[in-house]
């Protein structure tokens, strides 16, 4: 791996995967990376302006498809200046195929984040195979659809919480009676949990979000007409609800508890800010945290049940909070899921290296040419003197050591240990 790895990370537009992008640019930044971001979200407003023309959709179409070329150009403009050893890209970002198709040619390492179910969004289908390793929050079909198409390269990343800011929150008084429930959910209105809510209707209960609209049992629960919730807004509501419910979304209603595999980034954030959860039984959970860090359900009426049980029993609730917070900070980082993609492509693939760094290396090894030569005069030792003959004299040196003859001595001592009789 290179002494200073260079990384672009671009960010989607919008969605779900822009705020998860901004934890892996903290995670990378904790680590020493050199980074640089592609804020595509600046790119927005006037992206979405295009279907504000009064033109035909084909030719909306278009416009669209020229704008995001536009925006690969400029991605592709920072390639050209920053030398990046690794294009990161979340779910979503503007990366198109030209782009990548370019990025290949150049040697540069690309990586997509997929955090999304791959049964529901299918577009990854045209871009997988054009990334160096395509990382993915399910396993099994998806690993073998993914080998299907041509991507190999494929390393399970499961979602994760962000420490020094999924962290509970002091809330003001007129805070905590604004925020404050019982039962709470902060998430967009799919059918099944329209459906999965509605008895739930006359407790004290509040639901944050957006997309409820039309939902008329549940309208009295629903907060701000259904405004979008920013991140650090969710930090409040979780600290102030004593249970706060984690149901997957489904766009099916024929099982409101869908037994799906990934785990939503819902669950580690809970976990890492130390609130209560109620969580629907996922496959791949089991493997994440053990069956006391988190409470779960696995049909709706267990759900009401547990609900009423955990209500009552704050000793439990305690219990599981201080588990699954311990779970995460030791487990479930974005700095560890960052720690294990590098890894995991120095191992399989490698880093490219560019003029800059070969420059670097030619300088560094200049430097310790001269920093010999310097140390061989010093000591009255000619350039072929044996490496024993140039340690002995180190040792019969006074005074302090310079970084070369501390080097040096380590470097005998090894030697002698790992190297016995030469």
């Amino acid at each position: 791996m290179p002494d200073t790895l260079r990384v672009l990370v671009v960010l989607p537009m919008y969605g779900g995967s822009l705020p998860i992008g901004r934890y892996c640019v903290r995670a990378l930044e904790s680590q020493g990376v050199c980074l640089r971001v592609f804020e595509a979200p600046e790119f927005y407003s006037a992206f979405t302006g295009l279907r504000r023309l009064d033109l035909a959709p084909e030719q909306i179409t278009s416009l669209e498809h020229s704008f995001l070329q536009l925006v690969s150009q400029a991605i592709f403009a920072h390639v050209q200046t920053f030398e990046p050893h690794l294009v990161l890209a979340l779910a979503q970002a503007p990366m198109g195929k030209n782009l990548l198709l370019r990025l290949q040619r150049l040697g540069i390492r690309t990586a997509m984040w997929f955090v999304e179910d791959f049964a529901l969004f299918q577009y990854w289908k045209l871009y997988a195979p054009l990334y160096d390793v395509f990382c993915v929050i399910q396993k099994e079909p998806f690993f073998e659809e993914l080998a299907a198409i041509g991507q190999k390269q494929v390393l399970y990343l499961p979602l994760a919480a962000e420490p020094d800011f999924h962290r509970a929150v002091s809330l003001t008084a007129e805070e905590k009676k604004f925020y404050q429930a019982d039962i709470a959910f902060l998430g967009a209105g799919y059918p099944n949990r329209r459906l999965a809510f509605r008895p739930l209707a006359g407790k004290n209960f509040k639901i944050w979000g957006s997309d409820w609209d039309g939902e008329e049992i549940l309208a009295a629960n629903i907060q701000r007409q259904g405004q979008r919730i920013s991140s650090e807004e969710s930090l409040k509501i979780y600290s102030a609800t004593t249970i706060n419910l984690n149901l997957h979304s489904s766009v099916h209603t024929d099982s409101l508890v869908s037994h799906g595999d990934f785990v939503n980034p819902r669950t580690f954030e809970l976990a890492a800010i130390g609130a209560f959860q109620l969580v629907d039984q996922r496959r791949l959970l089991p493997e994440l945290f053990d069956a006391d860090e988190i409470a779960t359900f696995d049909c709706v009426e267990e759900m009401y049940r547990k609900i009423e049980f955990y209500l009552h029993h704050p000793e439990e609730r305690a219990a599981f909070c201080e588990k699954a917070k311990k779970r995460v900070l030791v487990s479930h980082t974005y700095a560890q899921r960052m720690q294990t993609l590098l890894a995991y492509l120095e191992k399989n693939l490698g880093f490219p290296r560019f003029e800059q760094d070969q420059h670097k290396a030619a300088q560094e090894d200049d430097q310790t040419k001269l920093a010999i030569a310097s140390l061989l005069q010093k000591l009255s030792a000619g350039p072929n003197a044996p490496f024993e003959e140039v340690v002995a004299r180190v040792r019969r040196q006074s005074g302090r050591l310079t970084p070369t003859e501390t080097s040096l001595l380590f470097l005998d001592e090894w030697r002698k240990q790992y190297l016995p009789g030469k």
